[in-house]
């Protein structure tokens, strides 16, 4: 039981940390700016995307949240970071990008089935 603790929360810990810094990253940063104008993405989408990561990364660290609301926090955070992958891919970004992306989508799944493995309550 400690090791599928220690486990969610490294996993959940990882996913929440890196969509935390991003999504600052996306408010300060001109820079991250710059490469949502690259993708071809419009400004407002970045706002949207840092709001919901930030609200995303705090949903993914409360616990006891209703599993319906840690429900669609993982489809959404995990859309993100798909939708990144296949972003990084398709503008011809350096393969170091899309494996930053892999890894968080990766670490994110790890955190859902370790989440079920703590709450067998939980229907999947």
């Amino acid at each position: 039981m400690k090791k599928n603790k220690v486990t969610f929360w490294i996993a959940t810990g990882i996913v929440s940390a890196i969509m935390l810094f991003s999504a600052i990253g996306y408010f300060t940063n001109p820079e991250m700016q710059e490469a949502f104008t690259q993708l071809g993405f419009p400004d407002y989408f970045r706002v949207e995307l840092g709001i919901a990561k930030i609200l995303g990364a705090i949903a993914l660290l409360i616990p006891g949240l209703s599993y319906r609301l840690k429900l669609f926090t993982y489809f959404g955070l995990g859309i993100v970071a798909f939708s990144a992958i296949i972003a990084h891919i398709a503008s011809n970004d350096p393969i170091s990008m899309t494996m930053v992306a892999a890894v968080i989508f990766i670490a994110l799944i790890v955190s859902y089935i370790y989440y079920h493995k703590l709450n067998p309550a939980v229907k999947a």
